[in-house]
């Protein structure tokens, strides 16, 4: 890796554009920093300190502590991962925006142009709320029309403007801003983090104790790393042989490639929607005051809180870690059956002339497929369950309470492993140039 590294600073375009996502990367951590006008920091702060689940502190996660600090970047860029999912969603449940995406390269400078739009007016709904909200019971300094404008339209531009960063990054850094952004914002929790670990874990024991500690947290973390990178990289290819074509005197086809199905297809977003859902309940009670009571209500809010896990002295609450178990599955099976399309696939083998040996065309392609499908979809989902539920299993055993959980884990390995790979690619065309153009 730092071999690769070195090379690629060696080509001036490719340190060009490193330089430029460093530069971009720092313009997030500073806009992170600067407060906006006429709120009070220590209302949200406290605030944030009393809420027992771990909503606020997915959001914080995202946000790279923006959020706690009420800064101009608060939202982060949390309304365009939003609006790219509904997106997603829309483009199956809507004709025109699926004809859209079909239409090649114009096409998806729509549906991103679109995406755009709906990012603006979820940040725009988002900031009205928190100013409206938050506002009433103290955020702002005073609470008038005036301070409400200016909280509404420092959010909403702060949210635009790392989208606008994301996408510079993207077209003229290393490619995938908007995870790269998300990336250093996730990134920037961990060593708070880590000094949590050190203070209760470490901090006044013996040197023994401390030493035992420390590298229990480094191999779990090592552990879960190394697992996390398998399952983002495995993947199952299934054969597929193109018949030969005689075209005049010349013989085309024949060619011999595979389908590569990722073993974790949905990626992060099961992890997500599980969590959102599971979550949602709690912070409307939580807005609302309740959830603290010892009525049935106030039993099911603390099954669904992931803080009450894997607690041994309350088992009876872990119900809601098999809970989010299930609804993970689910969304996994869902998400992968809305953007990967067995009968499209084996329509498009039909056409080309392609076929999996040993599979007829057709409908017995399509039942195949599904069938491989569905059994790679179960065992990234398993995958997922494992990287989630350790920290949840640490929290409740030991108390371990950061940021970086499995969610924040599977994205930092995710994104990495993709920039990576972006780079070597830019450095293989590079390559290729300087051959095909006697260049040294």
């Amino acid at each position: 890796m730092l071999k690769s590294l070195r090379k690629a600073l060696s080509i001036e375009d490719i340190r060009k554009r490193l330089l430029y996502t460093l530069a971009m990367l720092i313009v997030v951590r500073l806009g992170s920093q600067l407060p906006t006008p006429g709120v009070d920091p220590t209302f949200i702060q406290n605030f944030f300190a009393q809420q027992t689940g771990d909503a606020f502190n997915f959001f914080e996660a995202f946000t790279g502590g923006s959020f706690t600090r009420m800064s101009v970047f608060a939202l982060s860029i949390t309304p365009y991962i939003t609006s790219s999912i509904i997106m997603q969603l829309l483009t199956i449940a809507i004709p025109k925006l699926e004809e859209m995406q079909k239409d090649g390269e114009d096409g998806r400078k729509k549906i991103a142009a679109i995406t755009r739009y709906v990012t603006v007016g979820l940040a725009l709904i988002e900031s009205i709320a928190m100013a409206v909200g938050f506002g009433r019971q103290g955020l702002l300094e005073e609470y008038n029309f005036v301070n409400c404008a200016i909280v509404v339209c420092t959010l909403t531009a702060g949210s635009a403007f790392l989208m606008w960063i994301g996408e510079r990054i993207t077209e003229k850094g290393v490619g995938n801003g908007i995870s790269i952004v998300l990336l250093i914002n996730i990134v920037s929790r961990v060593p708070d983090d880590f000094v949590t670990l050190y203070t209760q874990f470490m901090k006044g024991k013996t040197i023994a104790k401390a030493g035992l500690a420390g590298v229990i947290i480094l191999a779990v973390l090592l552990v879960v790393v190394v697992f996390v990178i398998i399952l983002q990289d495995g993947e199952r290819r299934i054969a597929v042989q193109y018949s030969k074509k005689v075209q005049g005197r010349k013989m085309y086809g024949g060619q011999s490639t595979h389908i590569p199905l990722k073993v974790n297809t949905a990626g992060v977003i099961p992890v997500i929607f599980s969590s959102s859902l599971m979550q949602t309940p709690i912070v409307i009670a939580q807005f609302l005051g309740k959830g603290n009571g010892t009525g049935i209500g106030s039993k099911i809010l603390a099954g669904l809180n992931s803080n009450n896990w894997c607690d041994p002295e309350n088992p009876i609450y872990s119900v809601g870690l098999v809970v989010y178990i299930l609804l993970t599955i689910f969304f996994a099976y869902f998400y992968t059956s809305i953007t990967f399309n067995p009968m499209e696939i084996a329509n498009n083998m039909k056409k080309s002339g392609g076929f999996i040996p040993g599979i007829r065309p057709g409908k017995p392609t399509v039942d195949y497929l599904t069938k491989i499908l569905n059994y790679i979809i179960f065992v990234g989902a398993c995958g997922l369950i494992i990287v989630q539920v350790i920290p949840y299993f640490f929290n409740g055993v030991f108390g371990a309470n950061v940021s970086f959980g499995g969610t924040s884990l599977i994205i930092i390995v995710g994104v990495v492993l993709e920039t990576i790979k972006k780079i070597e690619s830019q450095m293989l065309v590079r390559n290729y140039t300087g051959f095909l153009n006697n260049k040294r």
